[in-house]
């Protein structure tokens, strides 16, 4: 990557960081001290809002559910326990994490349907996915709109946690409490990408 492209990359990371700071510090604080890769900090999705997160999915028997950037496997592990869904599919680029979430889902007894992939997720392909949840930021979800357009087929339900898909219609909306991690957006392909959104 050339210098100028790298240090422009780098200010998009910084001023989206920036945004995180004013809009909501503890979220900010902890995408900056707990690492990851620079595209996308580990903070994991909090517990207390996966019954928001679910009643959004609307997860049924016969899905195939993608967590893109799944860190601790937390989401797709629980969506395994609690619905008849066919398959849970955790992509995360960090092998630690991937280990962890690893031995997660056998803690729960859910090894079998949850499907572990260390990857980039702007490779992995995702065309077989139902739905899918994403918590990322704002220029990676921007990033990985074409992907999603490209890949997924109508009707699959797209869910991103506090940012949203520029550019996309949300169908749904559902505000949580808390300080941070407080909006739900639901996007259904073929809905949301023709309406054009935020």
């Amino acid at each position: 990557m050339a210098g100028g492209e790298a240090r422009g990359r780098r200010k998009d990371y910084e001023d989206e960081y920036s945004r995180l700071w004013d809009t909501s510090g503890m979220l900010g604080w902890l995408a900056l001290t707990m690492g990851g890769n620079p595209l996308v900090p580990f903070v994991p999705t909090r517990r207390e809002n996966l019954d928001t997160i679910f009643e959004v999915l609307d997860l049924k028997e016969g899905d195939v559910f993608y967590d893109l950037g799944c860190g601790d496997g937390r989401v797709v592990i629980e969506a395994a326990k609690r619905y008849p869904i066919k398959r849970a599919v955790c992509v995360e680029t960090r092998g630690d994490l991937l280990e962890e979430a690893r031995r997660n889902a056998e803690k729960a007894g859910v090894q079998d349907k949850v499907v572990f992939v260390q990857g980039d997720f702007f490779k992995v392909p995702i065309s077989d996915a139902t739905a899918v949840y994403m918590y990322l930021l704002t220029s990676v979800n921007e990033a990985l709109k074409p992907k999603l357009e490209k890949e997924l087929r109508p009707g699959t339900r797209v869910v991103t946690l506090d940012f949203p898909i520029t550019g996309w219609k949300p169908v749904k909306v559902v505000e949580t409490t808390g300080v941070w991690q407080r909006k739900v957006y639901l996007y259904i392909v073929g809905v949301s990408d023709k309406q054009g959104g935020e």
